[in-house]
């Protein structure tokens, strides 16, 4: 017996798959971290709270009652990266106590897996608007404090030794890809450099921040600017740099991401919500996919991820005009590039530089790659689709493809 036609479209609207917009996203100045970093003396989810207060400033037309989650990332969750962060800042806020929030971790991609995952439940219906985001007080919380890894990852051979120390795993993807050499890696960190330093000048990395008080020894500051920029580098200057994970290596703090502190948040929409409330729509989510790899050579993890998103968005390298690629080490980087065929200097790449140049928060970056990605759409209405991606510690990837709502047709890409 056929059900009635009621029925039948009730259960097409409950299994339809909704668009889901990127409306905007900020991030507070990375700090460099340790005791004379400007966030030396600042909580983490103070700094969380600041990005969250910053999205509604910037959109007005968002009642905050509507916000329907709170996901916030952190890879250290203890201390004043604990107690559920993403509820906690939402309250801290000064959210309505009915939005809820909750954390997440997957390391590096931290704030990605947060986008991803209540994307995942806008798509199905199950929010209609959320903020995502990451944070990663470094300072405060070294990496790997409080792990305690199972002995049996190195006894039982599960892993190499390695795959526990991010540099060393820089160091063996230089190994596996000899063609990736020191100099290469240099000339793109430089390259990163002053990408950024042009972007700066320009004005265009400051709309993205929100300025956060600070307090010290010396008293209160603002930050308003990114501690880990070094404007001028060259490779020369770089090629003389010290390998601190093995004697005459190939990975330096120079071709590096550094030790970093920082904040990030995005809001998601549903596509329709978004035109009902008002809201700016800078980018259109395509699809998403996250790969494992061998541990001991973690950096090569986006390219199995993006061949994954890739594929089953029906797209091709050829398809993609914009890249964000975040530079945990500038060796991943380059494999990434090398096994697409894309130059190493590819304008499409990484436009304003990344994280060699302005920092790496672990869980927080995944957010800056898309907010950027936004911003360059906004530029760019001849690329139709752009990916954000990025290398994830003990061996994954992950990528997420998005679609340029400027796009005019006839475009490039």
């Amino acid at each position: 017996m056929a059900a009635p036609a009621s029925a039948a479209a009730d259960s097409r609207s409950r299994t339809a798959v909704r668009d889901v917009v990127f409306v905007d996203g900020v991030r507070t100045p990375f700090g460099k971290a340790g005791s004379k970093g400007q966030y030396a003396d600042t909580r983490a989810d103070d700094m969380v709270v600041k990005v969250i207060r910053e999205l509604l400033r910037r959109h007005p037309e968002l009642p905050p009652e509507r916000i329907d989650e709170v996901a916030i990332a952190a890879t250290t969750q203890t201390g004043d990266q604990g107690l559920t962060i993403g509820r906690s800042a939402a309250l801290l806020a000064g959210l309505p106590k009915s939005v809820p929030g909750f954390a997440i971790d997957r390391m590096c991609a931290g704030a990605m897996t947060a986008v991803t995952t209540v994307s995942s439940g806008i798509g199905f219906g199950a929010y209609d608007v959320a903020i995502a985001g990451g944070v990663e007080h470094m300072g405060r919380h070294p990496m790997g404090e409080g792990v305690d890894p199972n002995p049996r990852f190195v006894s039982d051979r599960l892993v190499d030794p390695s795959s526990l120390v991010m540099g060393s795993t820089a160091e063996n993807l230089h190994d596996r890809f000899p063609h990736l050499t020191k100099d290469r890696t240099d000339a793109y960190a430089a390259l990163s450099q002053h990408r950024y330093d042009e972007a700066f000048r320009a004005g265009r990395i400051a709309p993205d921040l929100v300025p956060v008080a600070t307090r010290s020894e010396q008293g209160w500051g603002l930050a308003t600017a990114d501690e880990p920029p070094r404007p001028g580098t060259t490779a020369e200057a770089l090629s003389g740099l010290k390998t601190p994970f093995r004697p005459h290596g190939r990975v330096t703090p120079g071709n590096a991401a550094g030790l970093n502190d920082g904040a990030t948040g995005c809001l998601l929409a549903d596509g329709e919500t978004a035109e009902q409330l008002g809201l700016p729509v800078g980018m259109r989510l395509v699809g998403y996919s996250f790969a494992g790899v061998e541990p001991e050579v973690m950096g090569v993890g986006p390219v199995p991820a993006t061949e994954k998103a890739l594929q089953r968005a029906g797209l091709s390298i050829d398809d993609i005009g914009l890249f964000e690629i975040n530079e945990a080490f500038a060796v991943q980087v380059l494999a990434f590039l090398d096994h697409f065929g894309i130059a190493d200097d590819d304008p499409r790449v990484n436009p304003w530089g990344g994280a060699i140049a302005c920092g790496h928060p672990l869980a927080s970056s995944g957010v800056r790659l898309m907010t950027q990605l936004s911003r360059h759409f906004a530029e760019h209405p001849e690329v139709r689709y752009g990916i954000t991606t990025m290398c994830i510690g003990f061996g994954m990837g992950g990528t997420v493809i998005w679609e340029n709502p400027h796009h005019q047709a006839g475009g490039d890409k």
